[in-house]
């Protein structure tokens, strides 16, 4: 019966639609995909550096994104790389490691651009840019000998990561520039996109009543939990790329900067900042969203303990909030806490998989309207549908058993009266979730 109930789960699972949540974490790394890591390095230790670097790709590629590409050649093997609105092309043979990715088109000669370039070359480790034929390149290469699995993930990380992000902002900050080599990126469809507008500038309308409604000193942290968690919803349920991305980073950034100001000094720039993302059009919007496939985080891993610690605090400041009947501001402290860490740190696949969970219960109406049908909870009537809930939880923790022995999570803790009741036992057992 507990086969059924998992198969069928993963049968209704199968029926919703792929569409992506949040930021890529590279933390989902199989039993499989360790084995080729640590094969990659005793085969470099043996100085059979070819075989070497062919087994990192196989611990780069990641089945569900497609994100590795291998094609044979005479001397060796050509590759291609995905990492958000770039790709990264290469060549192995038997003494050479190349990789490089067309960053944007010089359409006239500009002294700005080549002054902005060889300022950022000094901030790459691994890479550097080149000018070639009127297009603009970032590359990296070495003699294979020196090519250890370190040396090329790093160096195809540092690569990648850096062309992504750079690409945009160039453009945007140069009109000489044009862009290029963005045809293997996904359009949206207009209905999805006109669903993630609408409720991106919801959450930011509801968000700012409720700080309008408060008074901002009295209530400066929890003016501050409200405006962070909506970064980070945003930038999790929508997943906005490129100069958007930058936008919601920098509003985060007037809370987390080293200016030594206090909450009521941050907030307003924080509320500043959503204000011109509600100004922008749908038209502006557009231009950031779309579909594409990754190889690297952004972010780095975090410990757990960093999960259970961000939880704890959240899980204890929510309870003023809770107790002097402001439900809405003791919703949002809960979901800072989960959502922060999903947003700073490359987080294990099981932790993302319940977060996806966590946030669909306590949205349903936004996955709703993008075609999730399996229901987890009504507001309206303050319903949950508790098997689907648990047994979504337990299809998560069996199959990451395999690499995680520990895994576990007590389904008859949580807490169905209330949403705020479910929250707190939800994210109790999330904090004492074992990855050994």
């Amino acid at each position: 019966m507990v086969l059924d109930k998992l198969f069928g789960w993963s049968k209704k699972q199968e029926e919703e639609p792929q569409i992506p949540f949040g930021r890529y974490s590279d933390n989902n790394k199989t039993v499989d995909q360790v084995a080729h890591w640590t094969e990659a390095d005793q085969l470099f230790r043996g100085k059979e550096y070819y075989k070497s670097s062919e087994k990192i790709f196989a611990y780069l590629a990641d089945p569900k994104e497609e994100n590795v590409i291998l094609e044979s050649t005479p001397d060796g093997f050509n590759f291609q790389l995905h990492q958000g609105s770039k790709l990264v092309r290469g060549q192995i043979n038997a003494s050479r490691f190349t990789a490089e990715v067309q960053l944007a088109k010089l359409d006239k000669p500009a002294v700005p651009v080549m002054r902005r370039l060889l300022e950022m070359n000094f901030n790459l480790y691994y890479s550097r840019y080149s000018l070639r034929e009127g297009i603009i390149y970032m590359k990296f290469d070495c003699d294979l000998s020196s090519a250890s699995p370190n040396k090329i993930y790093y160096g195809l990380k540092e690569l990648a990561t850096k062309a992504d992000k750079q690409d945009d902002l160039l453009l945007d900050e140069f009109s000489s520039l044009s862009p290029i080599d963005h045809d293997h990126v996904t359009t949206l469809a207009d209905a999805e996109k006109e669903i993630k507008f609408r409720y991106l500038r919801k959450w930011i309308e509801t968000s700012m009543q409720i700080v309008d409604s408060l008074d901002q000193e009295k209530f400066s942290g929890g003016i501050s939990y409200l405006l962070l968690s909506l970064v980070f919803r945003i930038d999790y349920l929508t997943l906005p790329e490129g100069k958007l991305l930058q936008d919601l980073e920098k509003i985060a950034s007037a809370y987390y900067g080293k200016e030594d100001k206090s909450a009521p000094e941050r907030n307003p720039l924080m509320i500043e900042g959503f204000k011109k993302l509600l100004a922008k059009t749908n038209e502006e919007l557009a231009l950031h969203f779309f579909r594409s496939r990754h190889s690297f985080a952004i972010v780095a891993p975090g410990a757990h303990k960093t999960v259970t610690d961000a939880i704890d605090t959240s899980l204890e400041n929510m309870k003023w909030y809770r107790d002097n009947n402001y439900p809405e501001i003791a919703l949002k402290v809960m979901e800072y806490g989960f959502a922060y860490c999903q947003y700073s740190y490359s987080l294990p696949s099981p932790l993302s998989q319940l977060f996806k969970l966590f946030m669909n219960i306590n949205y349903q109406d936004y996955f709703f309207d993008l075609g999730f049908r399996v229901k987890y909870y009504d507001e309206s009537k303050n319903e949950f549908f508790r098997n689907d809930i648990e047994d979504a939880i337990m299809e998560v923790i069996n199959s990451w058993t395999p690499k995680y022995p520990s895994l576990n999570f007590n389904t008859r803790e949580l807490e169905y009266s209330t949403l705020i009741d479910f929250n707190e036992s939800f994210l109790k057992e999330i904090a004492q979730m074992d990855f050994d």
